[in-house]
């Protein structure tokens, strides 16, 4: 995967600027400590009542857990942040991440667990006293207020000598290069050049942790991919701790020193991006991490003589060394397993040994193509570099075209009944 290859270019961040320059101080280190986090939303009367109808139960539309406290929208979330760490909760709408950002700011009340910024308890802390700044998806400026007094407001509320207001919002502003906007309006701006004023208002203030909900989903594609760089660059001229919250995987791959991977209020995974992209702990991080997603085969995990070997349809894939080892070090038995692999993984032919399929679509992407094609009924997305096709190749794989794919046994992850990765 491309993202996860140069994000190991990426992931260490030195602590330069973006010019080569020192970095400069923004706030004071702080590592923040999650446990046992949980946040509870309690019925009204009327819910109690309706919790209590079996036909209500049965239309349930959550997979969140629901107790006679109420529905349980983060639940047991551990996690200690080291000073300076970019950690990223990444996860599908309505799987708590949001929330577990909230609570840590003060906005919303833990209703069990503890929270710790260097070491010290900040449940019942109010939010303006625990050294924080949070950057929101929407930009949330001052429509009637120049740049430079939307960013200088949270420091005049403070009633700071105007000449360190000044020195701050000077420098926050060098820093996310929006010295030439200071004397424009919000509405003299675009969306990117907005966002980069309400991180610029959050970081004048010198917090130990800045939070960021979803701040580039307002965007659109092009814009989306310079902030992503604007906020690396932000990142490496900063030194601060940062937990930033998103839906979108590819920022989550790209931004994060380590990735906590959300679903239904539980955490499922905690890695760096080139971990969990290959080492995913389950069936829904698998899917989850990956564009396009991992394909899924309905598959058997043999042994024979001695050696594990997979099989779906009519391939028979042995397992690499490092697998083996793995398996056989936990006695993993025979049984049915969910095989995954990545479309990147997968290459064309194969001859006797390989499975069979009707392209629906092609797509050409210029360096690649993506087949998507119909194997036993499931949907399989290959990609393929244009290079490796000839040019009647090309031509001849349209719309139901037959061809065979096969892949190494290196590549195979195998997930068993409940969606564990039987190499976790």
């Amino acid at each position: 995967m491309e993202t996860c290859r140069k994000v190991q270019g990426a992931c260490p961040r030195g602590r330069g600027g973006a010019g080569g320059g020192p970095a400069v101080k923004v706030g004071n280190m702080a590592s923040l400590t999650l446990k046992n986090i949980m946040k509870i939303y309690p019925y009204s009367g009327d819910q109690k009542k309706k919790k209590k109808s079996k036909s209500d139960e049965g239309e349930k539309k959550t997979n969140l857990q629901i107790t006679d406290r109420g529905v349980v929208a983060v639940q047991s979330f551990n996690l200690d942040i080291a000073d300076k760490e970019f950690i990223v909760l990444v996860g599908p709408s309505g799987c708590g991440k949001s929330t577990t950002l909230r609570m840590v700011a003060g906005l919303e009340e833990i209703s069990d667990g503890e929270l710790y910024i260097d070491g010290k308890l900040m449940n019942d802390v109010e939010p303006k006293d625990r050294d924080i700044a949070m950057v929101f998806q929407s930009y949330a400026l001052y429509p009637h207020m120049t740049v430079y007094d939307n960013m200088a407001f949270p420091l005049k509320l403070k009633k700071m000598p105007k000449d360190e207001i000044d020195r701050r919002v000077r420098e926050a502003a060098a820093i996310l290069d929006i010295t030439q906007y200071l004397e424009r309006k919000p509405k003299a701006l675009s969306g990117g050049q907005r966002q980069r004023v309400a991180i610029g208002r959050a970081i004048v203030r010198e917090p130990k942790v800045l939070l960021m909900d979803e701040p580039l989903s307002n965007l659109d594609a092009k814009l989306r991919n310079q902030m992503r760089a604007e906020i690396i660059k932000l990142r490496q001229n900063i030194n601060t701790t940062f937990m930033y919250v998103t839906h979108d995987q590819t920022e989550a791959m790209t931004l994060g020193d380590r990735i906590v991977i959300m679903k239904d209020g539980f955490i499922q995974q905690i890695g760096t991006p080139q971990e969990v992209f290959d080492h995913p702990a389950n069936l829904f991080v698998a899917g989850f991490i990956g564009t396009p997603q991992m394909n899924f085969f309905d598959a058997r995990l043999v042994k024979e003589g001695g050696a594990y070997y997979v099989t779906t349809g009519a391939l028979k894939v042995e397992l690499s060394p490092e697998k083996q080892q793995i398996l056989a070090g936990k006695n993993v038995p025979e049984q049915d397993v969910t095989l995954g692999v990545r479309p990147q993984h997968i290459t064309l032919g194969g001859g006797s040994n390989s499975i069979t399929a009707k392209v629906d679509v092609s797509e050409m992407m210029g360096s690649e193509i993506h087949f998507h094609v119909n194997a036993s009924g499931h949907d399989v997305v290959i990609i393929v570099p244009t290079m490796d096709l000839s040019s009647e190749q090309r031509t001849s794989s349209g719309r139901g075209a037959e061809i065979t794919f096969t892949f190494s046994g290196n590549v195979c992850h195998l997930f068993d009944a409940d969606g564990k990765n039987l190499e976790a």
